[in-house]
């Protein structure tokens, strides 16, 4: 009993050290490639609506976020998920830029919500309704899409198999339309044992002895 609770005592600081590697590390590059990318955002934007957008804050929220994604997604494809990144970089990058859309959205809608609904109208609201509300909401739904999605353990595994998702999928589908047209191999009659060659051809169940 002892011994046990002994390899008890010693497995949980194990699992507790992995999950810091793992999560703690990754989540510390992650807020520091964010912090960077909001100093990137939040000079653009208030550059933009205080020189030439003064009217637009929505269309600057949009374009300073695109700028800071870009930031973004070389940090944290050179370090952050360095080990989990993929080969095919432009797939990466599509899916990376539509995580990035989605918290381009939640943004810009703070910077709408609080334009339009509350008619706060000046570039300090618009600041702290997109930049810094809308920057934490975004953060939140990047992380866990970049984590799952974009950087996930899925992706590795699918590269060390050889087989891309795209030939995945193709495998699957043409999996489905083969069983669905009946051109699956089917088993010959004369192949089966003669007693359950009688049962196919009657449609009997054969009986348990």
């Amino acid at each position: 009993m002892a011994d046990n609770a002994s390899v008890q005592d010693t497995a949980q600081p194990s699992k507790l050290r992995q999950l810091w590697d793992k999560y703690a590390i990754e989540l510390l590059k992650f807020g520091t490639v964010g912090g960077a990318a909001f100093v990137v955002n939040s000079v653009v934007v208030w550059t933009l609506m205080n020189t030439i957008m003064q009217d637009s804050h929505t269309k600057a929220k949009v374009i300073a976020s695109i700028v800071a994604t870009i930031f973004s997604w070389l940090a944290n494809r050179l370090w952050t998920f360095r080990e989990d990144r993929s080969e095919n970089w432009k797939r990466e990058a599509i899916e990376f830029g539509i995580v990035n859309i989605l918290g381009i959205l939640v943004e810009a809608g703070c910077v709408a919500f609080s334009t339009y609904v509350l008619n706060l109208r000046t570039a300090e609201a618009s600041f702290i309704s997109g930049t810094i509300i809308g920057t934490i909401l975004g953060t939140i739904l990047r992380y866990f899409l970049y984590r799952f999605w974009v950087y996930g353990a899925h992706r590795k595994q699918a590269e060390q198999d050889g087989e891309t998702d795209e030939e995945r999928l193709g495998r699957i589908l043409e999996e489905a339309t083969e069983i669905m047209t009946g051109s699956i191999p089917q088993v010959q009659a004369e192949n089966l044992p003669q007693n359950a060659r009688v049962h196919v051809e009657t449609g009997d169940q054969p009986e348990d002895k």
